[in-house]
């Protein structure tokens, strides 16, 4: 878990959100209420999908509160990391704040913590190099695959994500410590099925 604390007030307008992202080289930023409770999530998606709503009205009026998702997908202290994980691959996520019992912002976990964790305690070889691909590619086009491992053998199927090719992939696979051979059988993924943002 990180421990530095980035987020808004929920009045916080939709350049001040927007300015705070691109400072902190972030996708998304905690929404917090005047008691220092999270109660949602303002993502670099959110944003975008507000663009014609800002050019539609006031800007001062569209703020945080208007902005975010909510409720908030947080995780507490004490979660497990595999749960954590689950989560942001469930959800799509890249990040997920850390919560104490009172619903108040303690710091945030990344897929990079967990990727890490993984590294320290999975003994699953298939975990390992699926948390290597959830660090590096759009949990979007990570739900299109489908890995497998065996000695050392990893075989990679389903749909690769758009622009990323079967080499790079197995390049990717080969880092991760017990791999000792790579099969790449996925499928690059053809224009209908796009992952990600265009």
């Amino acid at each position: 878990m990180s421990r530095a604390l980035v987020a808004v007030g929920a009045d916080a307008s939709f350049q001040e959100v927007t300015d705070l992202l691109q400072h902190w080289r972030t996708g998304s930023v905690p929404v917090l209420s005047g008691d220092g409770r999270v109660v949602g999530v303002v993502s670099e998606a959110d944003l975008l999908r507000a663009q014609d709503e800002r050019a539609a009205e006031d800007p001062a009026r569209l703020t945080a509160r208007r902005l975010m998702t909510a409720p908030a997908v947080t995780v507490h202290p004490d979660t497990a990391p595999s749960d954590a994980a689950r989560l942001i691959v469930d959800r799509g996520l890249r990040r997920l704040p850390v919560i104490d019992t009172e619903d108040r912002l303690v710091g945030s976990v990344h897929r990079g913590d967990l990727l890490a964790a993984a590294g320290r305690h999975a003994t699953d070889l298939a975990d390992r190099v699926r948390f290597a691909l959830l660090a590096a590619v759009h949990p979007d086009a990570f739900s299109q695959l489908s890995v497998r491992a065996d000695d050392g053998l990893v075989v990679l199927d389903g749909r690769l994500p758009r622009g990323i090719g079967a080499d790079e992939v197995a390049h990717l696979i080969r880092s991760v410590p017990g791999v000792r051979e790579v099969d790449v059988t996925a499928r690059p993924s053809g224009p209908a099925e796009v992952h990600g943002d265009s």
